[in-house]
């Protein structure tokens, strides 16, 4: 096996390591410390935070900006499939995947990359997003975009980009745990918080008289 690839098993693991440290610290924290009288049911809320909950219609503003809710949701269908396909280039070469399956695979990859792309040019000429970004959202965009990008031609000619595909995962993997991609470990535990503590407080899942007064549940 070449040196990269055996470096990049290294920084996978180093990734694997750091973000588990991340998760059982979040477990050792343990369940949010409640003083208010619960009025509702927090398994109930639980449910709701990780489905309805997640609907562009349930969010503040996400339903005023559906085609970046869409890309978003691209974004991370392609990375999850980039980095299924690093585990999976270890043993089978690219080149013996079928045919439909690889040009199945490489339009998912390609729309994924152009999204990622398409968030982070939106994120540099929206004042608003400008404002509220630093370097961590550009280079975490950056990182994960390049590594789909490197995917896509590594599936395309394995022969060329080799070197430089083994690079940018290595990157990637080094990188998750101290940038913003570490919420790949916090995801979770956000969103049982918020399905906690609304449901504590009997506000999730909300009633159905008040969604069919405002329309929208934000």
């Amino acid at each position: 096996m070449m040196i990269l690839p055996c470096i990049s098993i290294i920084a996978a693991c180093i990734c694997v390591i750091a973000c588990t440290f991340h998760i059982i610290r979040l477990l050792r924290l343990g369940k949010p410390k409640e003083y208010s009288q619960k009025s509702g049911n927090v398994a109930t809320a639980e449910v709701y935070s990780y489905t309805s909950a997640m609907m562009p219609w349930h969010k503040e503003s996400a339903y005023k900006h559906l085609p970046s809710f869409i890309g978003g949701i691209f974004f991370h269908v392609g990375t999850l499939i980039s980095l299924l396909l690093w585990i999976a280039f270890f043993f089978v070469s690219p080149l013996s995947v079928p045919f439909l399956w690889m040009m199945l695979i490489i339009t998912v990859l390609t729309v994924s990359a152009i999204s990622g792309y398409l968030l982070l040019i939106k994120r540099l000429i929206v004042k608003k997003l400008r404002n509220l970004s630093n370097w961590d959202d550009y280079l975490s965009n950056f990182l994960t975009t390049f590594f789909q990008i490197m995917t896509v031609s590594y599936f395309v000619l394995p022969q060329w980009f080799i070197t430089i595909y083994y690079i940018s995962a290595i990157l990637l993997f080094l990188y998750i745990p101290v940038g913003k991609l570490r919420h790949v470990a916090y995801f979770f535990a956000a969103r049982f918080q918020l399905g906690y503590f609304y449901g504590w407080r009997n506000v999730w899942p909300p009633s159905k008289k008040l969604k069919s007064s405002d329309g929208k549940n934000n």
